[in-house]
């Protein structure tokens, strides 16, 4: 269950561990439940992405933070998130806090003791493709960070929308953006140790720069 606490820094953008608050999870009684952080959101529902139909309404428990018990599910599956936001859009996307970690734990060990000759096709932005779903896979090291957001168009610059998972055994900060696209402008948002918001830090590895 998610705590007040929880909801506090997730909104202050200072959860350690997003991605443990975030997405789809079982309670204590293997009740599923969906939370999604979308500041800027009117409201959001939950769509079975195997067949397009609305399975719930999520509650705004607080401004920008959305959660609701999945109905008549026990196990994982794939989703959309249906969005309509304040200022009047809306659209339909995937969560990326129902993906996986994105790099192996062989390219984590190369990358901590610095075995690996092309940290550039790990680290940095590559678009990739899962199933359905194209986006851009962002991945950092900020080993002293106690928090790393990947910011951009694609997220108003907001570094509430996307923190980052950290991969403890290197170091890395990685996330899985759906729908960002090759070209789109970002830069990493970072909460040092001590708990201050530096000022966004380009990526060494981006292959073109503002």
């Amino acid at each position: 269950m998610i705590t007040e606490a929880d909801l506090d820094a997730l909104l202050a953008g200072r959860h350690a561990d997003p991605f443990a608050r975030l997405g789809l999870h079982a309670d204590d009684s293997g009740r599923l439940w969906v939370r999604a952080l979308l500041p800027g959101a009117e409201s959001v529902g939950l769509v079975d992405a195997a067949n397009g139909r609305r399975v719930v309404d999520l509650v705004q428990r607080r401004p920008g933070f959305f959660e609701a018990q999945v109905p008549r599910r026990k196990h994982r599956f794939d989703y959309r998130l249906a969005v309509r936001w304040a200022g009047g859009g809306e659209g339909v996307y995937a969560d990326p806090y129902n993906f996986y970690p994105q790099l192996s734990d062989d390219e984590l060990q190369a990358l901590a003791e610095g075995r690996n000759v092309r940290p550039y096709l790990s680290l940095g932005a590559h678009v990739v493709q899962y199933g359905d779903v194209s986006g851009v896979r962002f991945a950092t090291w900020a080993p002293n960070a106690r928090r790393v957001s990947v910011v951009g168009n694609f997220n108003n610059w907001d570094g509430r929308r996307h923190p980052m998972r950290l991969r403890h055994t290197a170091g890395v900060w990685e996330i899985f953006v759906p729908h960002a696209i090759e070209g789109d402008l970002y830069k990493f948002e970072i909460v040092a140790g001590n708990g201050t918001l530096l000022p966004l830090k380009a990526d060494p590895y981006a292959r073109r720069a503002q």
